[in-house]
């Protein structure tokens, strides 16, 4: 580390609402590391150029939110493998030539959540529901075919939009419409929402958990609630389960781990601060 102090940032329009600050800022402190991290929101309007002229920005990374991932993949000089499969980049970093590069974490913090709250997790390597097909499912459609599962099916509730997976990531892929959700949980052993529905302010997820066998694990991206309607059915049912808070701490880690020079851990004060920050009691 230099004497300078890093600057790190999330990067989006809006990032007002972004708990990253308050992520990045637990584990700076922790630390005890000369860095900051800050809010850098970036309109639509001018998102092109400042990524494309990321180093005028004084930071020397970021994490990109919506709607400018795509953007930012754009301007990578370089992009890793699932920046590359997903279109988009949620982390940057400046290499030592001054080239823009990108990830995308979001499948990685997806697997990082079930690693530590489910160890053993994908151990059958068998077949996953995810409902829903955008952004995020993508994310963890990658996640799950890079941890060898056989079989993902994409139900989503316009067909088409699954179908575009189906054609992106190939044969161990199947794009379904919403009415044959039921004959697939039952050949389902894990179980994913990546939809909002289900989130606070949203409409409720209405599915039939009745098919699914009790050993398989159900998870959601949605974090508030924390327990969301599909994880009490799951729960009283006799499911395993596992809630999104998770996957939003740790893609963070890598991101750190590059700007900092620490790579940082998900602890329980970590959970706990978010938690009490987002008004949700665990």
């Amino acid at each position: 580390m230099s004497g300078e102090t890093r600057k790190a940032a999330i990067t989006g329009f809006p990032v007002d609402q972004s708990r990253s600050p308050l992520v990045h800022g637990y584990w700076l402190k922790k630390h005890g590391l000369d860095g900051e991290y800050g809010r850098v929101p970036v309109t639509p309007a001018t998102a092109d150029a400042f990524y494309k002229d990321f180093a005028a920005s004084g930071l020397i990374g970021a994490n990109v939110t919506v709607p400018h991932k795509e953007v930012a993949a754009a301007a990578c000089a370089h992009l890793d493998d699932a920046a590359k499969a997903m279109g988009a980049a949620n982390t940057l970093w400046l290499d030592e030539t001054g080239a823009l590069c990108g990830a995308n974490t979001d499948g990685l913090g997806f697997l990082g959540n079930l690693d530590q709250l489910a160890p053993g997790w994908d151990s059958s390597n068998g077949t996953a529901v995810v409902l829903g097909a955008g952004g995020a499912a993508r994310a963890i459609i990658w996640a799950l075919l890079s941890r060898g599962f056989t079989a993902v099916h994409i139900v989503n509730r316009t067909f088409e939009k699954a179908k575009v997976l189906e054609d992106q990531f190939g044969s161990k892929t199947k794009a379904y419409a919403w009415d044959k959700l039921g004959t697939l949980l039952g050949e389902a052993g894990f179980l994913v929402n990546t939809t909002a529905l289900g989130m606070a302010g949203k409409a409720p997820l209405e599915i039939d958990l009745d098919p699914l066998p009790v050993s398989a694990l159900v998870t959601d991206i949605v974090y508030v609630p924390l327990e969301t309607d599909l994880l009490k059915q799951a729960q009283k049912r006799g499911n395993k389960t596992v809630d999104g808070l998770g996957m939003l701490l740790h893609q963070a880690v890598p991101g750190f781990e590059r700007w900092f020079g620490v790579r940082p851990e998900v602890d329980k004060e970590l959970r706990d601060l978010v938690l009490a920050d987002l008004g949700v009691t665990p």
